[in-house]
């Protein structure tokens, strides 16, 4: 569904990824865990077209995507939950719902906004609300919503139980288990490695920009020595803190 071949992104003279691949299969759940700074918002934000390769392919669904914009990849089938959620705080839950939506016809977003309030009931409840007004685990889930109203074909989602309190943490990878169950093909990246681990199939460890591991999801949790040798933060760590929910 998904193929990332020797891609190479750059800040100025610095590689922030080295010939990274990877693969997603059809509705499949990857995990990315890596220490902080080691490329995996990059490699996300290139995937998505928010930053351009030097080197390198992306393919989506056997097409070469590589250096697609964020709209046009959008409407190829590819939606980011990005890091921060990245709301459009003076909007409303539904005006930013209806924006994740902008490449399907009138008809099918109505139907996509009863699909996302039955995963998401509490946005219902803050429809008329300005995003900048949600708490931050209300956010989170309007960021996910907002993903899925494009019915993509694949999602990838950045640090999604970032800052959250532990009973959205919960929320968050609840989620992710039942939409896998559902059969939807997300690539995630999380510093919560071992909640992740837990609800993927299969996971990449990304080191200074460079694939250092990769495994089934189940193997890889059982390796004692692969947080303190390649990950670098505990399975439950949250440097940020935590917001209410």
């Amino acid at each position: 569904m998904l193929d990332v071949s020797g891609l190479t992104t750059r800040y100025g003279a610095i590689s922030a990824l080295r010939r990274v691949s990877l693969s997603v299969g059809a509705n499949e759940v990857v995990g990315l865990i890596g220490p902080n700074g080691a490329g995996k918002t990059t490699l996300l934000n290139t995937v998505a077209g928010l930053l351009r390769p030097a080197e390198g392919e992306v393919s989506l669904d056997g097409r070469p995507v590589t250096g697609y914009s964020p709209d046009r990849m959008l409407r190829a089938g590819l939606a980011l939950v990005p890091e921060h959620r990245r709301l459009f705080a003076q909007m409303t839950v539904v005006e930013n719902l209806r924006i994740g939506g902008v490449t399907s016809a009138a008809d099918e977003r109505s139907e996509r906004l009863d699909e996302v309030v039955e995963l998401f009931p509490v946005l219902k409840d803050k429809w008329a609300t300005a995003a900048g007004y949600l708490s931050g685990g209300e956010a989170q889930q309007l960021a996910i919503a907002r993903a899925l109203m494009s019915s993509p074909r694949v999602v990838l989602m950045d640090e999604p139980s970032l800052g959250l309190a532990p009973v959205l943490v919960d929320f968050v990878f609840d989620l992710i288990g039942r939409l896998r169950t559902e059969g939807r093909t997300m690539l995630v990246v999380e510093q919560n490695a071992t909640r992740l681990l837990e609800v993927a199939d299969r996971a990449y460890v990304l080191r200074t920009g460079e694939i250092a591991a990769e495994g089934p999801a189940s193997d890889l949790l059982a390796r004692e020595d692969l947080f303190d040798t390649f990950v670098g933060v505990s399975g439950n760590s949250d440097p940020s803190g935590s917001e209410q929910t």
